[in-house]
């Protein structure tokens, strides 16, 4: 009571409430001592002994608290395949496992739009039509690439901005693309992808002007990462086709790692945390474009195209920043 954040008082107090039976209790003190303890570097041995001693009963009683809730949950016949996945996902954030992701938009935050960081491949059946021309669109891709310095870096500096690394990826053309729409505005490279451009005619692709979609060949080069990052804003989702994958190239958003499949398309939220790897030795390449979110109607849609065009507006055009 005297000095709530004692961290011997608060071991001594779990260490109590550990032999009177009471878990629970025991843990968020163990918990709570943590949270104070000192730098285990400038710890006395005493100490230390003590902080190994509350992470070992931390861990101890977290596992067992998740076999508890599992086993009660599977008694009434909610496991897999009997129930909603996203009740998993909250399972697993509730015992620990996983991390709770918030949207973080950089520059435009949507509000009240669910976070789910991939969608349900069948809840967007135009993609058949997009997976179908897979070969088609391959075909254009390798064409590209067969040109000299077809590719450039996808992060630009912007010079009427302050400079801004991008995390390493400004100019770094282990992150390069070939633009076929850019900022809205179909590209002069994008006549050489007619196959492309016709298998997204059925999209509902993110019309702003300046601004969206974007339609593009991703190149990640062999070995290279992209950092953890967010995207612009909250109101479109990102497409991904992979095209040309080879082995352990992995993609990250919020908890979930899933490697790409050539062919088989996919649909994400980039406003929620996300980062690529390439650990091969080929370069791995992907047709991303953008799309409205099927929960924001075609009035918001105009709304949010009108607040950009007032954006844009305002004291000379620039990026997505105002």
């Amino acid at each position: 009571a005297l000095d709530p954040r004692n961290f011997r008082a608060l071991i001594g107090k779990a260490d109590h409430f550990g032999q009177a039976g009471d878990v629970r209790a025991a843990a968020s003190f163990y918990a709570a001592a943590l949270r104070g303890a000192p730098a285990f570097a400038h710890a006395s041995a005493d100490e230390q002994n003590q902080i190994r001693r509350a992470k070992t009963m931390v861990d101890s009683q977290t596992r067992a608290f998740e076999v508890h809730i599992r086993d009660a949950l599977a008694a009434e016949g909610l496991v897999e395949g009997q129930v909603n996945p996203r009740f998993l996902r909250a399972i697993d954030i509730l015992v620990g496992k996983k991390q709770a992701y918030a949207q973080a938009p950089r520059y435009f935050y949507y509000p009240e739009l669910a976070p789910v960081q991939f969608y349900p491949r069948a809840d967007f059946p135009w993609l058949d039509k997009v997976e179908a021309a897979f070969e088609s669109v391959r075909d254009e891709l390798r064409a590209v690439i067969a040109q000299a310095g077809a590719f450039a870096p996808y992060v630009e500096p912007d010079p009427k901005r302050p400079h801004n690394t991008q995390r390493g990826m400004a100019g770094n053309p282990d992150w390069s693309a070939y633009f076929l729409c850019k900022e809205g505005v179909l590209t002069p490279g994008a006549a050489a992808c007619p196959n492309t451009l016709a298998a997204l005619a059925e999209a509902p692709l993110t019309r702003i002007p300046n601004r969206a979609p974007a339609v593009l060949f991703s190149r990640l080069a062999a070995g290279a990462r992209i950092p953890a990052h967010t995207g612009m804003l909250n109101a479109r989702l990102i497409c991904h086709l992979p095209l040309i994958v080879p082995p352990d190239c992995v993609f990250r958003v919020g908890n979930e790692q899933r490697n790409w499949e050539e062919g088989k398309a996919w649909v994400f939220d980039d406003s929620i945390e996300h980062e690529a790897w390439n650990r091969s030795r080929q370069d791995r390449y992907v047709l991303i474009f953008d799309i409205w979110r099927p929960d924001i109607g075609e009035d918001e849609r105009r709304a949010i195209s009108a607040l950009c065009r007032a954006v844009d507006g305002y004291g000379g055009q620039g990026a997505w920043d105002a």
